[in-house]
């Protein structure tokens, strides 16, 4: 009898064992495929940009908002880039979260992982003040007090922690009159992946994809539109 449940113990263990490791290799397969998904999307998106030139990348804080008119002229300015380069916008919600929501859809597929994205940012930042306090032209600890909020707009400061963070080159097409595209780098890392967003100029960040490709997450709650 005892011999009997020790075989049967035995045989429940190996089953338990091999389902254990079934799932393992699922999760390791969807990882492997998620990754190559995301090594298609970033050279198609890549591709069409090769050829332009990025300017050196300084991280800096948010400037001033646009008047109306300004930054109706931006939207528009970059609404006509995304149609030449083949480029379309997945819209963020306009809650002051919009960087974080789009880096979020860019490395997880959900941007409601913004949070996560934050803490994360925010760690770097307070564990390598020395690479970024010198860009912040206020107290460090009130930089980081105020980015920790919900809501708090990030800014080129916060990109520089994100692709530092993420081991990322995070290419960004903007509204700017005189600069259609930024690299942001990570310091002194190879990137390990891409991440593309739009940048429509002290206003509102979206997720980049080609077009035809956007996924069908849509925002919650409101977005920025003209």
């Amino acid at each position: 009898m005892s011999e009997k449940l020790r075989n049967e113990s035995g045989s429940s263990s190996s089953s338990l064992n091999s389902i254990s490791h079934d799932t393992e290799d699922d999760q390791t397969i969807a990882r492997i495929l998620a990754e190559e998904e995301n090594l298609k999307a970033e050279n198609k998106l890549g591709k069409r940009l090769s050829h332009l030139d990025s300017i050196p990348h300084t991280p800096r804080i948010n400037g001033e908002i646009p008047d109306v008119n300004d930054a109706t002229l931006d939207h528009e300015r970059l609404s006509e880039r995304l149609v030449i380069y083949g480029l379309a916008e997945l819209h963020m919600e306009g809650d002051g979260n919009c960087q974080f929501r789009a880096l979020a859809d860019q490395i997880f597929h959900n941007p409601d992982y913004h949070k996560h994205v934050r803490r994360q940012v925010i760690k770097q930042l307070k564990h390598h003040k020395k690479l970024y306090e010198g860009y912040v032209p206020m107290k460090y600890k009130s930089y980081l007090k105020k980015m920790k909020k919900s809501g708090e707009w990030g800014d080129h400061v916060t990109l520089q922690a994100a692709a530092d963070r993420f081991d990322a080159k995070i290419s960004l097409v903007t509204s700017f009159r005189d600069t259609c595209y930024i690299e942001i780098l990570p310091t002194d890392k190879t990137p390990t992946r891409e991440l593309w967003l739009s940048f429509w100029s002290e206003v509102h960040y979206n997720s980049l994809y080609t077009s035809g490709d956007v996924p069908s997450r849509l925002p919650r709650k409101r977005y920025w539109l003209f």
